[in-house]
């Protein structure tokens, strides 16, 4: 008979085995921008044709967001980390021959074999924050959950910080693109083995769970029960106007985000000739902001919960105004001429753009009945997913049409629509007499 467990807090082994395995898929789908100049010159690519590869991601992203959050409502969130992770490495070993892979099977065409190669893999990444989102609806106590979900979310700015080095660092060490996605698609399986090795989809089937750490998780939450007796059908969460506005926030978060991960390197070698073995660092630069404030998002979404008692306050208000402070950024850099002051006013909007994140999934968790949260933000990813094809793929005709300055000027219009949506945003659950679908809830 083996002994009880006598882990206390082993919920925060299993957030930072998400972050890291989060954090690594995203240096996955990051590194290819590193290897622009590479691929570009290997296969005669311009900026149009770069701009299609990058968005290339995206059209598989976000429809592996959507089947991957309802999947995880079906199935349980264990076996969708272990199909999603070991499938992503895979098609990141795959993306070294991508091109290849297009000359020969493709009529010649390098382009539509990255095209195959990148709409799967990022298929195969889309479920990651779907799945986030639902364990943390499992594994997190009401009073813990903004918090616990920005530990999840930091992975978007740790790991486009870390990129940068570690993908100039294999690039400069191998001399080789293609070996440099190799050993990131071993790293990600052998890591994601580790993690499955200790995950349950539910706390109450993990071994290494104490009765007193379960009684902390679902002890004193009557809104939770309340919310897995509620039957709700997804046709009237789809039509509820609170998760339409809060997808139009979160899109103009990825939005950005994919802009910078996508373009940034380029930007800064095109713009003021910056070397590759340069960009480890300065690549960085643009992320060291959002590693903090995605942290702090959810202490003060869930501090100004605590003091004011106030949904509306805690989620909506507090997102409009950081993406007032994005807004005013974005277009700051558009004006500025200088690489140190783009780069530093490039971080400070991604700092304020990242600090609202949580709230997106927040709302989800606050606003739906538990038996939904999957599927709901896998909807709330697919759709704003769509600017994960956008941003790259606009930038890349705006640069060429209008110069590289226009792409801040669209994403700062893409955030000041944010900003006007979360504003209307009303988050939490309707009571049993009240319509959703006819009002603000």
């Amino acid at each position: 008979m083996s002994p009880a467990p006598t882990h206390h807090r082993f919920r925060y082994i299993v957030f930072l085995l998400i972050l890291v395995i989060t954090m690594i898929n995203y240096i996955d789908r990051g590194a290819i921008s590193y290897a622009a100049g590479s691929i570009t010159h290997e296969y005669g690519m311009g900026l149009v044709a770069w701009g299609q590869v990058l968005g290339f991601f995206g059209y598989g992203y976000m429809f592996g967001a959507l089947a991957g959050g309802a999947l995880a409502d079906l199935w349980g969130t264990r076996w969708l980390w272990a199909l999603a992770g070991f499938a992503w490495a895979f098609f990141e070993a795959a993306s070294a021959f991508a091109g290849d892979l297009g000359l020969a099977l493709f009529g010649g065409s390098a382009l539509a074999g990255f095209a195959v190669v990148r709409i799967l893999f990022g298929f195969s990444e889309g479920p990651v924050y779907s799945v986030i989102n639902k364990t943390m609806s499992a594994w997190a106590p009401a009073k813990e959950r903004a918090t616990s979900v920005s530990v999840g979310l930091l992975s978007t700015p740790l790991g486009a910080l870390v990129t940068a080095p570690v993908s100039v660092g294999l690039l400069l060490l191998t001399g080789n693109w293609r070996v440099t996605f190799l050993i990131l698609a071993i790293l990600s399986a052998l890591v994601l083995a580790a993690f499955l090795y200790l995950f349950t989809s539910l706390p109450g089937d993990n071994p290494r769970v104490s009765a007193r750490e379960l009684q902390e998780i679902h002890g004193g939450d009557s809104s939770d029960a309340r919310r897995s007796e509620e039957p709700i059908s997804y046709l009237s969460l789809i039509r509820r106007p609170t998760l339409i506005l809060n997808t139009i926030g979160y899109f103009s978060l990825i939005y950005v985000t994919f802009m910078l991960v996508s373009w940034t390197p380029k930007y800064l070698q095109d713009q003021f000739h910056f070397s590759l073995a340069s960009l480890w660092y300065l690549g960085m630069i643009p992320w060291a902001g959002a590693c903090i404030t995605i942290l702090l998002g959810g202490r003060i979404s869930d501090w100004l919960l605590r003091r004011t008692g106030k949904l509306v306050v805690a989620r909506s208000m507090f997102a409009a105004s950081s993406l007032l402070m994005t807004t005013l950024c974005l277009v700051l850099v558009s004006r500025a001429h200088s690489a140190p002051a783009v780069i530093a006013l490039m971080t400070l909007a991604n700092a304020f753009n990242s600090l609202p994140n949580v709230v997106y999934w927040t709302v989800v968790i606050d606003s739906v009945p538990a038996s939904r949260v999957g599927a709901s933000s896998g909807l709330m990813h697919f759709v704003a997913s769509i600017s994960s094809v956008l941003a790259p793929t606009l930038t890349g005709y705006l640069a060429v049409a209008f110069g590289y300055s226009s792409m801040f000027v669209a994403a700062a219009a893409v955030t000041g629509i944010a900003m006007i949506a979360m504003l209307m945003v009303k988050p939490g659950l309707p009571t049993p007499n009240q319509r959703p679908i006819a009002r603000f809830a």
